[in-house]
């Protein structure tokens, strides 16, 4: 049996906030999309400014129906004052796109150690393959839940990924970062890696202690600092935001090093630059995906006979 609520969800986007590379396990279902949020497992469907979210509760109360309206609340970001953030960035052209092409896009609160993990298997992945990596690792060490005909499961815990092996990480098509997931999961169960404790950590402190986690560098620290600390002003930079930062922004910087890049995108973009991060990289993403479709499309043209065109 499931509970289906309705949360209000001004100026926000599902669709696109859930497809812009900063989670992965959401399937597109009737209509709508199924996975978890943290433990619960849940359906959300938007119909305009409102989310109809079902889940499978113990029991159906008012305290039940109160707590889902606030995990969803939470974890979708629907407080963060998404007008005030956009109207914060910079006024360029690059920015101005990527701001209006991104409408209603949000940083999803995600579960710290779901986003660690995930982010340490996302090295050197297309958001395809992190997706493959996340569901292999769920169907393998998650929790099977149902809600209605649709199967779901969460994300394994730190503790049962420090029970398993290399080689069964291997089979999740992991390659090189079981090692380091392994290896992180291991001090993560043993405490050794107190995700929670940091939460009082200072931005600095908090990257040092991330990038002392094996499978950890400066690009997987900033993204856990975006997703899972709500560090706002934490900007990774990947292939695709280097790619925007040399076109648009420093083109005729000689000698341009990840230090250089940092330093100027802290300047730049200031206290909601993890914003602008994602809604950069998200239009980089996607236009650049029209426009070689666009090119292969033109390209079939040219190739068939006048007859085909």
């Amino acid at each position: 049996m499931t509970k289906t609520i309705e949360v209000a969800a001004p100026d926000f986007d599902l669709a696109m906030t859930l497809d812009s590379g900063q989670v992965f396990h959401w399937d597109s279902i009737d209509g709508g999309f199924i996975g978890t949020i943290g433990e619960l497992p849940v359906y959300v469907e938007q119909r305009k400014d409102i989310l109809q979210v079902s889940a499978t509760p113990l029991r159906l109360d008012r305290f039940f129906r109160s707590s889902l309206e606030n995990a969803v609340g939470r974890y979708f970001a629907l407080d963060h004052p998404l007008a005030e953030i956009c109207a914060s960035f910079p006024k360029d052209p690059a920015m101005e796109a990527a701001r209006d092409f991104c409408r209603g896009l949000r940083i999803i609160r995600q579960p710290k150690w779901e986003s660690l993990a995930t982010f340490i298997c996302s090295s050197m992945k297309q958001v395809a393959h992190i997706r493959q990596i996340s569901r292999k690792l769920r169907e393998r060490f998650g929790v099977k839940n149902e809600i209605g005909s649709h199967v779901v499961y969460t994300f394994p815990t730190a503790e049962r990924i420090s029970q398993s092996s290399e080689k069964e990480l291997r089979a999740c098509a992991l390659g090189y970062r079981a090692g380091n997931l392994l290896k992180t999961a291991r001090l993560v169960s043993q405490r050794d890696a107190d995700l929670e404790a940091w939460s009082s950590l200072g931005d600095s402190d908090l990257r040092a202690q991330l990038c002392q986690l094996p499978g950890v560098g400066a690009k997987v620290a900033n993204c856990v600092m975006l997703f899972a600390y709500e560090r706002l002003s934490a900007f990774p930079i990947d292939v695709w935001i280097e790619r925007v930062l040399r076109e648009k922004y420093l083109p005729q910087t000689r000698r341009l090093n990840a230090a250089r890049m940092q330093t100027f995108t802290q300047g730049y973009f200031g206290k909601h630059g993890g914003y602008a991060q994602q809604y950069l990289f998200h239009h980089a993403r996607k236009t650049a995906r029209r426009s070689r479709t666009e090119k292969a499309r033109q390209g079939a043209g040219r190739n068939l006979s006048p007859s085909r065109r």
